[in-house]
């Protein structure tokens, strides 16, 4: 019987060797197999645009059994280009941006990693929260040249108590938890929406659940959110739920970008509904420069009226060198347990949003 050869590529790019790759890979395999492991280059750090799934020679194509990626989408067209390929690891929690209808007609099986990096996202949503809610940021920019403000108290919504205002939590998966308890920490009343946790977890953590979305926009002073872009998802959160939010309300994303319109919270900072807003993912990513937003550019243009009303944190939310280890171990730990070892690791199955 011959031995059996598995074919794994990282593709994008991301680390200068695969020591920890082999450590994983190598011990007490199941059954005698060779493993060839490769790391490609199709969007490494620094990159501004990822080269094309075709750019991966055609002989290496046609032996991948399994593909690890953090930051490529994968088509249907770029499935075409793998015949062999069995595992495709989304290197991260959301997998949108693979093509989950054409794996699964192919039978390939999609994972993610879940459980990397909640605690960084998590304080990064409430960094952002409380940069914006204390003036952290609006101070930042004023004392700076030209036009250095005096060293004063800054009259503004932006700067409210924290303790008894209410933040409002919208996806309750681990990061939205996480986020919901650190704010709980710093005294804010907690609310969140989840239509998919079941009944209990309000309980159980001791904040409070609504069961219309419409009431948390209404009821919250600052809100995060926390939910993967599903067709259900995408475009959810437009002007319709931002009007609802009090004057003065500031808002953060460190989910996904392409759930939150953008024209809407530009419209809801300019009519003072939200008088801050914390963005670490857009809709675009990298921004494409032959089409900036207008929020944006106005905020690269460091415009007064968004002066210390705006963060945008570069898809970053998830970053720290511990972190990034992290995603490297848990993404290459899925692929060996589901292609080679024959496990079911952070599977996604087809009836999953």
């Amino acid at each position: 019987m011959a031995e059996t050869t598995y074919t794994i590529i990282q593709a994008d790019g991301l680390y200068p060797d695969d020591t920890v790759e082999q450590e994983i890979l190598r011990p007490n395999l199941p059954v005698p197999c060779t493993i060839n492991y490769l790391q490609l280059d199709l969007f490494p750090t620094g990159a501004p645009i990822p080269k094309p799934w075709s750019a991966v020679p055609e002989d290496l194509r046609h032996k991948v059994d399994g593909i690890l990626t953090l930051k490529m989408r994968f088509t249907a067209e770029d499935l075409a280009l793998f015949p062999r390929l069995k595992v495709i690891v989304r290197m991260g929690v959301g997998y949108d941006r693979l093509d989950r209808v054409a794996l699964a007609k192919r039978g390939v099986t999609v994972c993610n990693v879940p459980d990397y990096g909640t605690s960084e996202i998590a304080d990064h949503a409430l960094g952002l929260a409380l940069s914006l809610r204390r003036g952290i940021l609006l101070h930042h920019d004023l004392q700076r040249e030209p036009h250095v403000k005096p060293w004063m108290v800054v009259d503004t919504p932006l700067v409210t108590r924290l303790q008894g205002a209410t933040f409002g939590v919208l996806g309750l998966g681990r990061i939205g938890t996480a986020a919901a308890l650190r704010a709980k920490a710093f005294g804010w009343r907690v609310i969140f929406y989840d239509p998919y946790i079941p009944n209990g977890f309000d309980k159980t953590f001791n904040i409070e659940r609504v069961k219309d979305i419409k009431e948390l926009f209404r009821r919250s002073t600052t809100l995060s959110i926390h939910c993967s872009c599903t067709h259900e998802t995408r475009d959810m959160i437009g002007w319709d739920l931002l009007s609802l939010m009090p004057k003065g309300s500031i808002l953060v994303n460190t989910s996904r970008g392409e759930v939150l319109k953008l024209d809407a919270v530009e419209r809801s900072l300019r009519e003072g509904i939200l008088s801050g807003a914390g963005l670490d993912v857009l809709p675009e990513e990298p921004i494409p420069e032959d089409r900036v937003h207008p929020l944006i550019r106005a905020y690269r243009k460091n415009e007064d009226w968004l002066t210390g009303r705006l963060a945008l944190t570069c898809h970053t939310a998830f970053y720290c060198p511990e972190g990034f280890d992290e995603i490297r171990v848990k993404s290459m730990e899925t692929m060996r347990d589901v292609l080679i070892d024959g496990g079911k690791s952070n599977v996604i199955t087809s009836d999953m949003a």
